[in-house]
């Protein structure tokens, strides 16, 4: 093969590019620590501490909502559209994002900074702004952007820095958007209301812009097609527990660019399984809470189903990242989007019966479903496209969220009006059904069943540069 590169990389220490039976090229012989100056395991815990800080902005925001709206004299439907447009851009950011880090006009960590700062305005907004369409261009817009910056940044540093085994690494970042809300939905519940408001949510903002500017100095990208110098991507020899998750998760046949992603027929079928699945999950995380109070549930109760949603969605989805490496992504997905579609079902039955042990229950299955089915899509991504384009590639599958933010949050809230909450908890189920069969129909491109594929493949050239 043709090399046309410096035989030393910037750091100045040799590596090689080699090809497999495919034609697919690996950059080996630089450890992590050769280019970052520490263990790549730092690109793992910088990113989970990042993603919980933001993670109040999604997922303690239910348990937010009556004080605002009694503090601000905004209606019920007003909240529920801020926490949509809000989803909006969180999601639409994603893929300019991730075109902007690989034309190198966005670097990972100023992209961390000034999704920080962005964040810290939009809590302002949130604290200050009493008119609807300010506070939804200051949280809503603002704020949403400078999350989905943060996030999309966080998640493909992950895909990228541990390309052999990144559903556990994937899920366990991920889980940090999740159970990082845990204590802010009980301080919303408990310690929030009409009189301390402002004070609250500026000392939020504060810790969102603090915490996630120091993670950010710690961030940088891998050199593109860069593999661990441990781990032979020919044989996958180096690791018995690598071998086996390579064996069920083999790496992309290529990088493909985002349009060559778009024209396999895999993205756009992954894009309308993430919009199905979202809306959903939004809808259990903007519902969840009224609908225990209109049963008749206590604020506890209302509160811990919250709780509960929270951790199980973040610890769920590092658990399903593990399993997917030993499952399979595409096996472990469908499983995960089922058991959200029985949550929505079950919840009905519990509210039906006044259970609140019951109710709690599927509050567990419904927050386990409706974050696990993240990671599998962020490490799908990669595995199916390659990591060289993963920022803009995972950016045009999550963007489908904006979507479903749109259905999950606002159209909920005018389906729950006409049809009860009974009824929009059926459809969702029905949804998330849909989706799993949806997602059955999804195949690696370029190459055949993962079951025939050998953990030796032959290389069809080995170079050193």
């Amino acid at each position: 093969m043709s090399t046309d590169g410096a035989s030393r990389s910037a750091q100045g220490v040799a590596y090689r590019e080699v090809t497999d039976s495919k034609g697919r090229i690996y950059r080996v012989g630089e450890t992590d620590r050769d280019i970052l100056g520490h263990s790549r395991k730092f690109m793992v815990y910088m990113p989970w501490i990042a993603m919980m800080a933001i993670s109040v902005s999604e997922y303690a925001y239910g348990s937010a909502e009556d004080t605002l709206s009694e503090a601000h004299g905004w209606t019920q439907s007003n909240t529920f559209w801020i926490l949509s447009v809000w989803v909006f851009f969180q999601a639409g950011i994603a893929f300019p994002a991730g075109w902007m880090r690989e034309k190198g006009i966005l670097t990972a960590r100023r992209a961390m900074f000034v999704g920080a700062g962005l964040c810290f305005i939009g809590f302002l907004a949130l604290s200050h702004f009493h008119n609807v369409f300010a506070a939804i261009c200051g949280f809503g817009v603002i704020g949403g952007l400078g999350s989905g910056l943060i996030y999309a940044t966080c998640i493909n540093m992950v895909g990228k820095w541990f390309p052999e085994r990144r559903g556990a690494k994937t899920g366990f970042v991920n889980g940090g958007f999740a159970y990082g809300a845990l204590p802010f939905i009980f301080i919303f519940n408990y310690a929030f209301d009409t009189g301390n408001y402002n004070e609250v949510l500026d000392l939020i903002g504060v810790y969102v812009l603090i915490v996630v500017a120091i993670c950010a100095w710690f961030f940088k990208d891998p050199p593109k097609n860069w593999w661990p110098a441990e781990i032979d991507p020919l044989n996958y020899s180096g690791n018995t527990k690598t071998a086996a998750s390579l064996a069920m998760n083999p790496p992309a046949v290529k990088q493909y660019t985002p349009k060559e992603a778009i024209r396999s027929g895999a993205l756009p079928l992954m894009w309308i399984t993430l919009v199905m699945t979202a809306g959903v999950s939004i809808f259990g995380i903007s519902f969840q809470v009224d609908f225990a109070k209109e049963v008749g549930f206590g604020p506890l109760v209302a509160a811990s189903s919250m709780g509960i949603m929270a951790v199980v969605n973040g610890v769920g989805r590092a658990v399903v990242g593990w399993l997917s490496d030993i499952w399979g992504r595409k096996l472990t997905l469908v499983f995960v989007i089922v058991a959200l579609g029985l949550a929505q079902f079950g919840i009905i039955w519990a509210g039906n019966m006044h259970s609140e042990w019951l109710f709690l229950f599927f509050a567990f299955l419904s927050g386990f479903g409706g974050g696990a089915f993240y990671p599998m899509f962020a490490a799908l991504t990669p595995d199916y496209f390659g990591e060289n384009y993963n920022a803009t590639n995972y950016g045009l599958v999550y963007s489908g969220k904006l979507v479903s933010g749109l259905f999950g949050g606002g159209l909920g809230s005018m389906v729950v009006d006409s049809w009860g909450y009974n009824g929009a908890y059926a459809l969702a189920g029905g949804i998330s059904m849909a989706a799993a069969a949806i997602a059955l129909l999804l195949r690696q491109p370029g190459r055949s069943e993962i079951r025939k594929i050998t953990p030796n493949p032959q290389p069809v050239s080995r170079e050193v540069v």
